[in-house]
């Protein structure tokens, strides 16, 4: 049962949403591994005319108090918890499903405060008529999602989420059971790639014709475009996967320009047809932490003196598009950015995330002598009519 003095209200002011924002800060005190998010950044993913997502999808964020209500039942009391509960209809219309999600779930340690949390965003789901609640979410699989569930002992890469050990056990507990497991590989830079491996890739690309480039920066808009193409081809069988609209896709094109490096943006082109590409990123976070959410006024200085110092990219998307699969070409784009990180210094790679059942890239990996080091779920829960 709640406590009886907890209280789970929407929200429904910009306070409001800085208090849902800002949570974080207090469940993750003392806790070495958390990055902060970037409070800007964090307020404008909740802005409907800034974040291309809203416009097909319904959100609503709830915050957990603990305390007497204010003067007529205004909100009132200390902010424990947080959860957004949404239907993205761009995912129901492609999957054919009538399901709902939930995101940006967090909780001070209290299973009570968890349950009253979830249970008010499967009440707001339930009132929509969907079947189903699955999360985490934040928003899609085209952000950030899914549990930690094992790998709690180094901090997330970029764009990869982080969350208390308890939180799997708060989930289980309230109803929900497995929807699907992603994992995250690492690869260091001091594991050899067996020379037999490399050489059949190389007489592979030289049989077969396939070259690969990196990103022509000087060209951005026709490479945005090729990099549209290809995503939306190369994913769209894959579970969980929901088309970026044209609005998305330039959102996040913007958003990663300023930090997109040519070495670690790869095409592969079969007699100059574009096939396939992937996307690795420095790893960010390394940055982020110093900054501890805040640029001014002295957490751009910080974060541009951190970035110098990492050492670590995250591969975050790879694909082939469907007729070119199954003939080595993402072992290719594997070797292609593995040596490119050696050359720039690099001392290490996260592969993530991949599906638990996408054996093809899996076994890849596996001969590459990559290890899997943490493992992601999302959660289903059935809502009942």
């Amino acid at each position: 049962m709640p406590l009886p003095d907890l209280h789970v209200t929407p929200v429904r002011s910009r306070a409001e949403l800085k208090e849902f924002v800002r949570l974080p800060w207090k469940v993750y005190r003392g806790d070495p591994n958390w990055v902060p998010p970037l409070i800007a950044d964090s307020m404008k993913l909740f802005d409907r005319d800034h974040h291309p997502f809203h416009r097909h999808a319904d959100v609503e964020c709830f915050l957990a108090r603990r305390g007497a209500t204010g003067l007529n039942g205004a909100p009132a009391g200390e902010v424990v918890g947080r959860i957004a509960a949404f239907v993205n209809h761009a995912h129901n219309e492609f999957h054919g499903e009538n399901i709902g999600f939930f995101g940006f779930f967090e909780t001070m340690p209290d299973p009570r405060v968890a349950s009253a949390l979830l249970q008010a965003a499967a009440g707001w789901l339930r009132e929509r008529q969907v079947s189903a609640m699955r999360g985490p979410a934040n928003f899609s699989s085209n952000e950030e999602w899914a549990l930690l569930i094992d790998g709690f002992d180094s901090p997330p890469k970029v764009m990869m989420t982080y969350n208390p050990p308890e939180y799997a056990r708060y989930l289980e507990d309230f109803g929900f059971v497995k929807a699907k497991d992603l994992v995250a590989y690492w690869m260091d830079s001091t594991v050899p790639i067996p020379e037999r491996y490399e050489r059949l890739a190389e007489e592979m690309a030289r049989r077969e014709g396939i070259t690969i480039r990196s990103l022509d920066k000087k060209r951005m808009d026709r490479e945005i475009e090729v990099v549209r193409a290809v995503y939306n081809s190369a994913w769209e069988k894959n579970w969980g996967f929901v088309p970026m609209t044209p609005a998305e896709f330039d959102h996040m094109a913007k958003e990663l320009k300023p930090v997109v490096d040519p070495d670690f943006v790869l095409f592969v082109e079969v007699e100059g047809k574009p096939v396939g590409f992937t996307l690795a990123l420095p790893d960010l976070n390394q940055a982020l932490k110093v900054a501890n959410g805040r640029l001014w006024p002295f957490g751009l200085v910080r974060m541009l003196t951190e970035s110098k110092r990492i050492r670590t990219v995250r591969v975050l998307t790879l694909g082939v598009v469907s007729e070119y699969r199954r003939q080595g070409i993402d072992v290719l784009m594997y070797l292609q950015l593995w040596k490119n990180g050696l050359r720039r210094g690099m001392r290490g790679g996260e592969f993530s995330w991949i599906l638990e059942d996408n054996v093809p890239m899996r076994r890849a990996l596996d001969r590459m002598g990559a290890r899997v080091y943490k493992t992601y779920r999302l959660y289903d829960y059935p809502l009942a009519p």
